[in-house]
């Protein structure tokens, strides 16, 4: 299986437990590897027998900038199903960065990373 990584998506959500994350919102950063068969599209350099990721791209944002949830598992979650709504897609892996996690000691980053497939 081929694969189209988009790394450093960004953008602004409201997603956490606390009050403050809610109202306030915060920097999500995204990171996908998507899973496809490249080759039909090399053969006939046709974008629409391959995933377009400048529309992906923008789903995601889409995503990170809606409905808000608790917890990043389910933003990745979402993110992942939203991703394999796209006919060449057979697997993604989501990798969401929580920079600013209300965390008291010092850190670099909080992520989480889920691989999902098409059943």
């Amino acid at each position: 299986m081929d694969r189209v990584a988009l790394r450093g998506l960004k953008a602004r959500g409201h997603h956490g437990v606390f009050p403050r994350e809610r109202e306030e919102g915060q920097t999500f950063i995204v990171d996908l590897v998507l899973g496809l068969d490249t080759r039909p599209a090399a053969a006939d350099d046709d974008l629409a027998k391959t995933v377009h990721y400048g529309v992906v791209a923008e789903e995601v944002v889409d995503v990170i900038q809606g409905e808000p949830v608790d917890l990043i598992e389910t933003l990745a979650e979402r993110i992942a199903q939203q991703c394999l709504k796209h006919a060449g897609v057979q697997q993604v892996e989501v990798c969401v960065h929580k920079p600013d996690a209300p965390i008291t000691v010092p850190f670099d980053d909080v992520t989480i990373t889920i691989t999902r497939s098409r059943v």
